[in-house]
């Protein structure tokens, strides 16, 4: 795919009444992804509650207590594109009892648009959002300085909130060619879509300029390391066309495969060889990460749904034992000793959570050792042990293969987001 027409996988974050609703509403406007009659509505609906310019938050607040409160509640994915780029939108929650709906929509982003009212500036919410993002290993950011027509000494006030979000970035471990800021406006489109004579202190793209010419490699992480196919489903279909017929279904993960490569199923430890790639529309030379393809083996091995496809060449050793970073999710508090589901890739077992580490205070950047629990939205490491062996590389190494749940095992609901491996040692913990 052409740079031109590559996809961008992005999230907004924030805190409450940022004017996050507001931005996001003004992207879809002034990129025309908008029908009209949706904007006829909005303007009416304005036109009630006494507004002299459209409301664009009422695009994307959908629900009905989201419109009443004027706050973001649940994940909404919104879709639009420039002649440049297109792109996919995880419009998530601002409040703090939402945190983790942020770590849901943005777990697969490429770039997070992190929104601060320029009359507060970077608070606690902020801090805790860059945080999970860094754990998340998002690699571009975008700091959103909104609401810059409500300051005095604008230029100042951005320079200053620059500065103390620099700090917060580098302290997370990103570079600085991986973090822009922008001073906007949403309300009246200050360099959203629209460069502004309002900021002659500003000389960076728009938002829209940023967000198109952006460097992204959707794949690059996903091709670093070799084969990694978790298999979803057996097929056999034993019928006069195809009697003999076994072909395992999934998606490619991670690297690449082409018959002939030689593989290791995982956990057992059996080597086979790619004998073809089946699809729907028929074979394939190669699939790659994202693909979702049939592979046939040259021998008959024991495969099931959960087992892993891999190179041989750098395989991870299964684990049956390990420490994770998890962002506990639920009202519920984590004790030692829990006994939960853990979901990985396709396979899901039965979980331990032994010791609970250390939780990690994202204000100070530093790390509380042995807490007693870990409460809703609480950052921390545990030690983990499975009763079937799970087939994971570190986060580290790769977020997609490094990822999983723990699952409430009565409900059924997720109580956390893991990540295998200790990712906070890329945090400069204070």
């Amino acid at each position: 795919m052409s740079t031109s027409a590559q996809l961008l996988r992005l999230a907004t974050a924030g805190s409450v009444d940022d004017g996050k609703s507001t931005l996001v509403g003004r992207l879809l406007f002034d990129t025309k992804s908008v029908l009209a009659d949706h904007i006829d509505a909005v303007e009416r609906a304005s036109v009630d509650k006494g507004l002299a310019t459209p409301d664009l938050s009422l695009l994307v607040d959908g629900l009905r207590a989201e419109r009443e409160q004027g706050i973001t509640i649940d994940v909404a994915y919104r879709y639009f594109a420039t002649p440049q780029r297109s792109f996919v939108l995880a419009d998530t929650p601002g409040h703090v009892q939402y945190t983790r709906n942020t770590v849901s929509g943005a777990s697969t982003a490429q770039l997070v648009m992190l929104l601060v009212d320029a009359r507060k500036g970077v608070v606690a919410q902020t801090r805790r959002h860059a945080a999970v993002l860094a754990l998340l290993g998002v690699p571009k950011l975008v700091l959103a300085v909104n609401k810059i027509d409500l300051v005095e000494n604008p230029a100042e006030v951005f320079a200053n909130i620059s500065a103390e979000f620099n700090r917060l970035t580098a302290g997370l471990g990103w570079a600085p060619e991986d973090v822009q800021e922008i001073p906007v406006s949403a309300l009246f489109g200050d360099n959203v879509a629209f460069r502004s004579e309002h900021t002659p202190y500003y000389d960076g793209p728009t938002l829209i300029e940023h967000l198109e010419s952006v460097p992204v490699d959707a794949d690059s992480e996903r091709t670093e390391i070799g084969l990694r196919f978790p298999v979803q489903y057996v097929i056999r279909p034993r019928s006069a066309a195809f009697p003999d017929y076994r072909g395992y279904a999934g998606q490619v993960a991670a690297g690449s495969v082409r018959p002939g490569d030689e593989v290791v199923i995982l956990p057992s430890g059996v080597r086979s060889t790619i004998a073809k790639i089946d699809t729907a529309d028929g074979e394939l030379e190669v699939a790659e990460a994202g693909r979702s393809v049939t592979l046939l083996l040259t021998t008959d091995v024991d495969v099931s749904r959960g087992d892993v496809i891999a190179s041989p060449i750098d395989a991870p050793e299964p684990l049956s034992a390990f420490d994770a970073t998890v962002c506990w999710l639920a009202e519920k508090p984590l004790r030692p000793g829990a006994r939960l589901l853990l979901k990985h890739g396709t396979r899901t077992t039965q979980a331990i959570v032994g010791a609970l580490i250390d939780r990690f205070d994202e204000q100070n950047l530093s790390s509380d050792p042995s807490p007693a629990t870990l409460e809703l939205n609480d950052i921390g490491r545990i030690s983990v042990r499975v009763a079937e062996p799970i087939v994971a590389d570190d986060y580290a190494v790769n977020r997609h293969t490094g990822s999983f749940l723990l699952i409430d095992p009565a409900g059924g609901n997720t109580l956390a987001a893991g990540l295998v491996g200790d990712v906070l040692t890329a945090v400069e913990l204070g």
